[in-house]
């Protein structure tokens, strides 16, 4: 005997469809998680923050800042020997070479970790990142869409220093050749090559800041926190750096190798530190990062 399919009875309750979900299918037509927060939207939202235009703005006002500085001070007693200061009002180059030496150990961390530690933390903050991750975003997409808008605006932070540096320095002491402290000579064409390679080599080298920022931004729902702890972690690590007693262990320090860039004001360039910085940089980044990414999958969102 063959069983066939009853016919529903009129007035009879039908029974639910089956949920449907991520994992299974589409949640509703037309989706596609590809689609998604994509990058000119989070770059628009980033660009209208104050934090955003604030961050900039200093960048480019700093030179400003310096050289009102240099006319503030007054003449020091005569010497044979030349300071960091007099080199600076050298030349426009040599200036952008002293804004850098001034900025790359503090103010350019606070940047990096500013737009790295911020980006999740400050969404958990407003309440607002459930709702992004229930849209829904997924978290690996929305993690790297925000991480990679982070990096670009710190990159654009990072050149912009030096090129603001250049015109200011360019302005106010003429535009002639770059005089490194030991006496070598670059030309101005040569000596902006010189500083577009240096500002590159610091956000490489910074890239373990960023990482680090984005770890702590996953794992707290302070913005300031996340910011703060990537800074302090870097001054404790400079810190470190200075004690000559640990030896070969400060070449474990992620902050070890941030100077390396001057080797660029030389006639004949060395590449070795700059070489050890960037690997010794983008391996603490991996890391950090990795560990951003697992923290964030297993996360429980509540904010």
């Amino acid at each position: 005997m063959t069983a066939t399919a009853s016919a529903p009875v009129p007035g009879a309750p039908v029974p639910d469809a089956p949920e449907t979900t991520l994992a299974t299918g589409p949640a509703a037509h037309g989706y596609r998680p590809g689609r998604t927060l994509r990058l000119r939207v989070e770059l628009a939202r980033q660009l209208a923050r104050r934090r955003t235009q604030i961050s900039m703005g200093l960048v480019v006002l700093l030179p400003l800042l310096l050289w009102i500085a240099f006319q503030l001070s007054r003449p020091g007693p005569a010497s044979t020997s030349l300071t960091l200061v007099d080199l600076a009002k050298g030349s426009g180059p040599n200036f952008a070479v002293f804004a850098l030496f001034a900025s790359s150990n503090f103010l350019l961390v606070v940047v990096v970790a500013l737009f790295f530690g911020d980006t999740v933390a400050s969404e958990a903050s407003w309440s607002s990142l459930r709702y992004l991750l229930a849209a829904p975003v997924p978290r690996m997409r929305l993690l790297r869409q925000k991480a990679l808008v982070a990096a670009g605006l710190s990159l654009l932070a990072i050149l912009l220093l030096p090129a603001a540096s250049l015109l200011v320095g360019s302005l106010a002491y003429g535009a002639s050749d770059l005089v490194s402290p030991t006496g070598e000579s670059l030309s101005f064409g040569q000596a902006a090559g010189r500083l577009a390679l240096a500002a590159l080599y610091l956000t490489l080298h910074l890239s373990w800041v960023a990482g680090l920022a984005l770890l702590l931004s996953v794992s707290t729902d302070a913005p300031l926190g996340a910011v703060g702890g990537a800074v302090l972690t870097s001054i404790l690590s400079q810190i470190l750096d200075t004690i000559t007693a640990l030896e070969g262990l400060r070449d474990y320090l992620p902050t070890h190798f941030g100077l390396a860039w001057s080797d660029l004001l030389a006639s004949q360039i060395d590449w070795g530190d700059m070489t050890r910085g960037v690997f010794s940089a983008l391996a603490y980044c991996a890391v950090f990062s990795a560990l951003a990414g697992w923290r964030f999958a297993r996360k429980d969102i509540t904010s």
